[in-house]
Formats: C-alpha cells, sequence, structure tokens
C-alpha cells in the first residue's frame, strides 16, 4: 500500500481506508505492507504518535519524505516505489491521484498495479498552482499505467470515462455498526450533552465549505452549540481564517483534531450532523455518522447525494441561505430529526461494508 500519509490513523480518508482494508487482508491469510511517510501528523507535533513497525499483522514500513507542502506525498511515493519494485509483491496499490506519479516502476518490474483515486485532488483549492500540475500527472499516470483504477463515486467514475476513455471500478468504501456512546468526555471538556449541538466533523479546508456554515449559523435563531471538530491539513492560513471568523460567536466550540473516545460521543450524542462540501470523493465522515444514527445535513454534490439517498437532507452547494433554511427546519421540527436517525443507521451499514470491499479489492488483484 503507497500514499497514505500513515497507519494507524485518521489524518483523513486515504488512511482510514487503506488501514480497514488492509488489516482484513491480513486477517484473510495475506501478507500486507504499508509505506508510511515520515513527519508529523497533518495538524501537529501533539498529535504525532510513535513510529510502528507493524500493527493488526500488517508490515509497516516508514520512508524518507520532505515534509513541504506539495512534495510530501511526491517524495513518499518515490522511496515507497523504489521499494516496491524491488520487493517481492504481486501488488502495489496506490491511493490518491498524487502518489501515482509513480506507479510505473513497479510496473517495469512487473508488478500488478491498482489504483485507488479517493477525489479528484487537483481540484482542492488548498494546492498551488505546481502542485496541481504535480497531482493531475499522477492522474494521467495511473490512466497509462494501472492494471485497474477504483473509483469510490459514480461521478469520478464518469469522469475518468469521459476525459480519458478509461473504464474504472466503482468500489465504494465500508463502514462498520457501531455501539452509541454517552456524552461523558465531551460534558466535562466543552460542555456539550445529547442533541444540543450541531456537529462538523472533518479536516478544516477550503473544499469542506466551513464558511457556508459558519455563516448560516450566525443567521440561525436556535440554542444549540455549533461544534467544529477537525485539525489543519496543508492550509494552517485557512485555519486561522475560520479562527477567525468565528470572533464573537460564544456558541461555537473548535476542537481542533478528534479521536478516540471522544470522536465517538460527539458521533453519538449531536442533534444534527452537517457536510457543506463543495468536492468530496467519498466522505467517510457522513458514513461515520450515519452508522450512528444521526441526521445529516449535506450539501447537494453527486457524491454525498449517493451516499444518503432519501435517508438525510440536501442543500444547495455553496449557499449559505439554502443550508440556514434547512437546518432552520431541522432546529424547529425533532420530529424530523427522529424519523430520520430511526433509519439512518441500518440504512448506511447494509449499504456499505468493509468485507465487501475487500472482496471486491482481492478479485481485481487476483484477476
Amino acid at each position: 500500500m503507497i500514499g497514505q500519509k500513515r497507519i494507524p490513523s485518521r489524518e483523513g480518508g486515504v488512511e482510514i481506508v487503506v488501514e480497514e482494508i488492509s488489516k482484513r487482508m491480513v486477517k484473510r491469510g495475506h501478507k500486507v505492507v504499508c509505506y508510511n511517510r515520515r513527519g508529523q501528523h497533518v495538524s501537529g507535533k501533539a498529535y504525532t504518535t510513535q513510529v510502528l513497525t507493524e500493527y493488526e499483522g500488517i508490515d509497516i514500513k516508514s520512508v524518507f519524505t520532505i515534509e513541504r507542502k506539495g512534495f510530501a506525498a511526491f517524495t513518499a511515493s518515490f522511496f515507497a516505489s523504489v521499494k516496491a519494485a524491488f520487493g517481492k509483491f504481486d501488488v502495489v496499490h496506490y491511493h490518491a491521484e498524487g502518489p501515482c506519479i509513480m506507479c510505473f516502476l513497479p510496473k517495469l518490474f512487473g508488478k500488478r498495479i491498482i489504483a485507488t483515486i479517493h477525489g479528484l485532488d487537483w481540484q482542492r483549492a488548498k494546492w498551488s498552482k505546481f502542485a496541481t500540475i504535480i497531482i493531475k500527472f499522477g492522474e494521467k499516470m495511473a490512466v497509462k499505467h494501472a492494471d485497474e483504477i477504483i473509483v469510490l463515486s459514480r461521478n469520478v467514475q464518469r469522469y475518468f470515462k469521459n476525459t480519458y476513455n478509461r473504464d474504472t471500478v466503482f468500489v465504494p468504501n465500508g463502514v462498520e455498526k457501531v455501539q452509541f456512546v454517552e456524552a461523558d468526555l465531551i460534558t466535562k471538556r466543552w460542555g456539550l450533552k445529547k442533541d444540543n449541538y450541531i456537529l462538523f466533523l472533518g479536516r478544516i479546508v477550503p473544499e469542506k465549505g466551513l464558511k457556508y456554515l459558519i455563516d448560516a449559523y450566525k443567521n440561525l435563531n436556535t440554542d444549540k452549540k455549533l461544534v467544529i471538530a477537525g485539525g489543519a491539513s496543508d492550509s494552517r492560513a485557512y485555519y486561522d481564517e475560520i479562527i477567525k471568523s468565528l470572533d464573537g460567536m460564544d456558541n461555537v466550540v473548535l476542537t481542533d483534531f478528534i479521536q478516540g473516545r471522544e470522536l465517538s460521543e460527539l458521533f453519538s450524542n449531536a442533534y444534527i450532523y452537517v457536510l457543506p462540501s463543495d468536492l468530496e470523493g467519498m466522505p467517510i465522515s457522513l458514513l461515520e455518522a450515519m452508522s450512528y444514527g444521526n441526521c445529516c445535513l449535506v450539501s447537494d454534490i453527486p457524491e454525498c447525494g449517493e451516499v444518503i439517498e432519501d435517508k438525510a437532507i440536501l442543500f444547495q452547494r455553496g449557499d449559505s441561505e439554502s443550508l440556514r433554511s434547512k437546518l432552520q427546519m431541522l432546529c424547529d421540527n425533532e420530529d424530523i430529526v427522529k424519523n430520520y436517525k430511526l433509519t439512518a443507521s441500518d440504512f448506511i451499514c447494509k449499504k456499505y461494508n468493509w468485507d465487501r470491499v475487500v472482496d471486491k479489492t482481492l478479485e481485481l488483484y487476483n484477476n
């Protein structure tokens, strides 16, 4: 596995996917090696953990990484690809577009190449022009050299067909049935209680649409708090901009990066979960929010619509007033919120399953 920052980690969706499929492959008797990047956690040194060499049977290798925006993925991919090219592997599986720039190297040495495109990363606003060019080149290298390309949404599948006339395989992410956790740590730390807050959980980056949510909340008539749970990711200037926009908003809780018991409590006790993204691959946080039985309000981008069907609520992408109107309706109508909560968990856990993801992925490895 090449392309993840590191596992185990919740630094992004790629890391969650790599961990979930890798540990299941190990349980089925396969040897899995994950090439982690060196360096600190994207949210800062405070969250950096010890360097592992093994995790749940997965062999962990750390590779040299230049910790500069736009260079980390490329340098880690280069050194991991060199090792993979000379290693005794049947399959080299790349994750995300940027790391795919080096996928030709193991291919030259007879390895089967699988590429999972987690989203059209070159569209993300955080990247410089140079980084965007590099990421787009990685996409083209995947098209040219990968034996199979996995995509997480039908929208991205259409993009590859229309742009490159390249067939891809649709394998969405999975989710697990979870256990509800009562509010305890989040009450002691932030005064949060069951159903007294609206939750956003994700990386604090421009494409997540937080500005729409903050603008909408400023004009919302409610006593419920707004919780923004997540840390910066290659975009500290934007994170600081978000913090500045919250000046004078006493009813907003900014948690920074969150994980473990506190994460479970936040999902379990939210009144509404909101994802106002402009751009997604396949939002794992949305799958997780629904698995906890949340009423979810999301932007009407195809990647969100495919996930929720009629089991959550859409607002018009990029429209703060549309978001405010839907939030106000849900704050004023607890019965509607309860009805969505009743069906969310069973629906999402039946629709998306990690074991089925592994089944399909191994099928592609073996073909």
